[in-house]
């Protein structure tokens, strides 16, 4: 099991966009994420060409990333991943876009927008983060060594 630091690095405030507390392991991209043809939703992976999360699974994992891109077929792919077990347990981003707050809205997966800071700038992949979407607080541990 995974231990980690006793005092957070950092906590950063935002927005609610969904209401809710999930904690995971973080992936990070700075690229927007395109849902319909970019995700593979029965698996939860990254499969959009050129992608730097190219192969990479967000199931069961806090998403980090700038925003939504695409069609309103955004929700429709987060929502049937949320229905296969396979969606993020919460979801921080920058831009906020009706497909990313729609998409938040049908998984039911905590997530803040409009943070004090960059979250891009201050959480890594592997990083454990805590989205609190009540409070607009997002809590990030570095991880210790097994």
């Amino acid at each position: 099991m995974t231990q980690l630091l006793e005092k957070p690095r950092i906590v950063l405030r935002g927005r609610k966009v969904v209401g809710g507390v999930a904690e995971g392991e973080a992936l990070v991209t700075r690229q927007t994420i395109s849902g319909w043809g970019g995700v593979n939703l029965m698996n939860g992976t990254v499969i959009e060409t050129r992608h730097e999360l190219k192969g990479q699974s967000f199931a069961g994992k806090v998403l980090v990333f700038p925003g939504a891109k695409g069609s309103s077929g955004w929700s429709g792919i987060f929502h049937m991943a949320k229905l296969r077990g396979m969606a993020p347990v919460a979801m921080v981003f920058n831009i906020m876009t009706t497909k990313a707050a729609l998409g938040a809205v049908v998984m039911r997966t905590p997530a803040v927008t409009d943070c004090d800071q960059d979250p891009l700038d201050h959480i890594r992949t592997g990083d454990w983060v805590r989205v609190d979407g009540d409070a607009g607080t997002i809590t990030i541990w570095d991880r210790k060594p097994d």
